[in-house]
């Protein structure tokens, strides 16, 4: 049971309800890039960012002058953040081990994390040009040991963003386009005469990338279905007011149709928070997107316990959670559904957007229900294999998969593991006259 501080405003609508206009806008392009290739892709960059070079693509001469000409300031200041991505993300990496094990004698089954060779990493540009969004993509992909990764980000009032550009080079990208939106998208995931797909798209975007990756799922993979940011802050009656109102304030700014949540066991810092909410957004510069996203999908509930606190947090589902209270390390142990959690005063969620080394690329719309966000692993595939180097186990398997598949009537399939039985355990083949002959079967086995 809560009680509701603040509400959100009632006509605000539903900010994640798909807009028909931009479903049958990218159903469009894409169509027209699949039939017309570099040509569709031109047309539409023209179209959209007046934006038309001799190529998309970025070459190496050019890539290494937009990066000299940067300060050295933030070439040290995008080398340390990645440098924090790559460490963790090689942590990751060294977790996922291959497998192997004898359940039957003879029998081996096993897995291997093998990499895709190809992914696609969208730079976002536009209100923010979101170089962390480099780190995340680029830099986690190649720690996977993905072999070619394509990174592309839009232009910037007619040219190529410098700090995006030397974000996705220092990444370790492969290829850097400068190239945006649906037509972006659609060159890297259904490839063009000049762009070869790729296998996996990710990063984050408007909403017409995001309708343009929803649609391509399946003939690609995707790291996640995108929705506004949303943050939910747990705070108890320890809780600083300022602090958990700059906090909320720092996601709001994502965009107007961002959720902003704190839940709370004291009612002081739930009403104290509301008034320091709306002075902070007295002098923000970004008041006009943040200040919207307040209204619209801000909320305060007061909660009787840290234990219902957590439990109503669950049900949101948030991308990002942080935890503003004596004890912070509860919620480890008390919450499951959450993007990422961000643990006591000292950390904010603004360090995993950019400079932490946790991954930023999270779950929204209620999927952290159901998914964790992008990291090293989503760009490996657990693949399994299996040996069977006994001729008794072979002979046996096929008895009893050869029952088990004529219970399902599947006669091909029986009469496969039928072969087994017969050439590895003498067994008769009713349904042939072939005979195996009695020489030593020769074969040769894997080194383990």
């Amino acid at each position: 049971m809560s009680v509701i501080l603040k509400a959100p405003t009632t006509d605000a609508g539903t900010p994640n309800k798909s807009n028909p206009q931009v479903v049958d806008t990218v159903a469009r392009v894409l169509d027209d890039i699949r039939a017309n290739g570099d040509a569709a892709v031109r047309r539409y960059s023209e179209q959209f960012d007046q934006w038309s070079p001799e190529s998309f693509r970025l070459g190496p001469d050019t890539v290494a002058k937009i990066v000299s000409d940067l300060p050295t300031t933030v070439i040290d200041d995008l080398t340390f953040v990645q440098k924090q991505v790559r460490q963790f993300a090689q942590v990751q990496r060294d977790s996922l081990l291959d497998v192997e094990v004898e359940t039957l004698p003879g029998v081996f089954l096993g897995h291997k994390n093998v990499p895709i060779t190809a992914s696609g990493a969208y730079v976002p540009g536009g209100r923010y040009p979101l170089t962390a969004s480099a780190h995340m993509t680029v830099v986690t992909a190649k720690v996977a040991g993905v072999e070619r990764v394509a990174a592309t980000t839009p232009p910037n009032m007619g040219s190529a963003p410098a700090i995006s550009v030397a974000a996705m080079h220092l990444a370790g990208a492969d290829e850097i386009y400068v190239l945006g939106g649906v037509q972006a998208i659609g060159a890297l995931a259904l490839g063009t005469e000049t762009v070869a797909p790729v296998n996996l798209l990710t990063g984050p975007g408007n909403a017409y990338v995001a309708e343009a990756k929803r649609q391509l799922f399946g003939e690609v993979g995707i790291d996640l279905f995108a929705g506004p940011t949303e943050v939910l802050i747990v705070a108890d009656h320890t809780a600083d007011p300022f602090v958990v109102a700059a906090d909320l304030l720092s996601q709001a700014e994502h965009g107007p149709d961002s959720p902003v949540v704190l839940i709370t066991t004291s009612e002081e810092v739930g009403r104290r928070t509301i008034i320091e909410v709306e002075r902070q957004l007295e002098n923000l510069p970004t008041h006009a997107i943040a200040s919207v996203s307040w209204a619209n999908h801000g909320e305060v509930h007061l909660v009787e316990s840290i234990e219902a606190a957590f439990a109503l947090a669950d049900t949101f589902a948030s991308e990002h959670v942080q935890i503003l209270t004596a004890e912070p390390r509860r919620a480890l142990d008390e919450m499951r559904d959450y993007g990422a959690l961000f643990l006591g005063e000292r950390t904010c969620v603004s360090f995993g957007d950019k400079a932490i080394g946790t991954n930023h690329v999270l779950p929204t719309l209620g999927a952290a229900r159901y998914t964790g966000g992008l990291w090293v692993g989503k760009f490996l595939k657990t693949v399994t294999y299996q040996e069977i180097a006994s001729d008794e186990s072979s002979a046996e398997l096929g008895r009893l998969c050869g029952r088990a598949a004529r219970l399902e009537n599947f006669e091909g399939h029986a009469r496969s593991a039928d072969v087994r039985a017969a050439k590895y355990g003498r067994d008769s083949l009713p349904w042939t006259d072939h005979e195996f002959d009695d020489s030593p079967v020769v074969s040769v086995s894997t080194q383990r």
